[in-house]
């Protein structure tokens, strides 16, 4: 009871709205902040049509007001995305030929071979709770725009480094806290709503149902990436690089996409795909795609397409589990219309580091995994 009045006080209430997936930038005045995220995502967008002969974009300030809204934007897309499906807290692994897709039997043979590879299957004590630090390196964005024969390219690259701390304990609970160019992003969940704060949006909980940390099964916790496999499909064979793998894909069904739409923001699909190193059996590469419609008011209507591609690596032994301790992510955000010819494409990338990692910590209990004070009011009130 101590320990929740205190994160009480620690937390100003906001203005619950649904958990952006997307860009996210806040383009105006805490004061006149406008209600739909995907006002926002617009504005930053026309942001980068401005001239680059116009004043605002030679001015000293106006300079500062780009690089703060490029960080936004890529603190929005990278900073924490989720899985697009929950995690198999118990899953069955094992392989029943009789009346099972083949791609699925294959698919499942394939995540027992990455449990092997990681240690995990001879794992002799159980794995309740997680800790991790690390550092990042996340460079903003470049745009690129489009309109027929004309493609004009806006923004230089810049980068920012930053650090984070990640808590996690079974099922399905977790906490994040990122710091990047004086940017804080705090995220996690108590295992039944997963929710994200910003100084510039709030604090927002995530519609549909409950999903895993993408940081999380970006190698850093192998059970809970063969859980999220658990009914995959193997699409068969591709190569990263030199490397030969095994392609699984795993997607949100058709209910639970309409349910994590957002206003007049339809999403329409949510895929990620991993890629499994034939040779060692572990996970080397993940990518996923996130497409949204958004109604625009001349009437036509604009697809943001959000993917995010990762390679994995350098994996070290802790604890007797192969850990991914090195990665890098780039992500693009696609604008196009059905009308208009015009279209853009901005580019972001983050590099990261696990510095230390830890299991079965001590003492780490239910409570430190208790949301904001408006999200937990919500929960409970009757």
């Amino acid at each position: 009871m101590g320990s929740r009045s205190r994160w009480r006080h620690s937390w100003a209430p906001q203005p619950l709205t649904p958990l952006m997936e997307g860009p996210d930038p806040e383009m105006q005045e805490e004061g006149t902040k406008k209600e739909s995220s995907w006002e926002l995502i617009r504005e930053w967008f026309r942001t980068q049509k401005i001239s680059p002969g116009g004043t605002f974009s030679h001015s000293f300030y106006g300079t500062i007001h780009a690089k703060t809204q490029d960080l936004r934007l890529l603190l929005g897309v990278l900073g924490c995305p989720l899985a697009p499906i929950p995690s198999d807290h118990d899953p069955t692994l094992s392989i029943h030929i009789k009346d099972t897709p083949f791609e699925t039997s294959t698919a499942k043979y394939i995540i027992q071979q990455y449990l092997a590879a990681t240690g995990c299957l001879k794992q002799q004590k159980d794995t309740k709770n997680m800790y991790a630090t690390g550092t990042v390196k996340m460079i903003c964005c470049e745009t690129e725009i489009s309109s027929g024969k004309n493609v004009k390219c806006l923004g230089t690259r810049s980068s920012e480094n930053g650090c984070f701390v990640l808590w996690q304990m079974l099922p399905g609970m977790w906490s994040l806290e990122l710091v990047v160019g004086g940017h804080k992003v705090v995220a996690g969940s108590n295992g039944k709503t997963v929710w994200r704060h910003t100084p510039w949006l709030g604090t927002h909980a995530a519609k549909g149902p409950q999903r895993p940390l993408r940081r999380i099964i970006q190698g850093l916790d192998p059970k809970s990436t063969a859980s999220l496999f658990t009914n995959a499909q193997c699409l068969g064979e591709n190569r990263i690089g030199t490397v030969d793998c095994f392609v699984l894909k795993v997607s949100a069904d058709r209910a639970a996409v309409i349910e994590r739409s957002e206003g007049p923001a339809e999403v329409i699909r949510h895929v990620l795909y991993g890629y499994f190193c034939q040779k060692s059996g572990l996970l080397i590469y993940l990518e996923d795609s996130h497409l949204t419609r958004v109604p625009t008011q001349d009437n036509d209507t604009v697809y943001w397409e959000t993917t995010i591609g990762s390679s994995i690596g350098d994996y070290r032994d802790v604890d007797g589990v192969l850990i991914a301790h090195q990665g890098r992510s780039i992500a693009t955000v696609f604008r196009f219309g059905e009308l208009s010819m015009q279209h853009s494409r901005t580019r972001m990338e983050e590099i990261w580091t696990i510095d230390d990692v830890m299991f079965n910590v001590p003492g780490l209990s239910m409570d430190h995994f208790i949301p904001p004070a408006d999200i937990f009011d919500n929960i409970n009130s009757p």
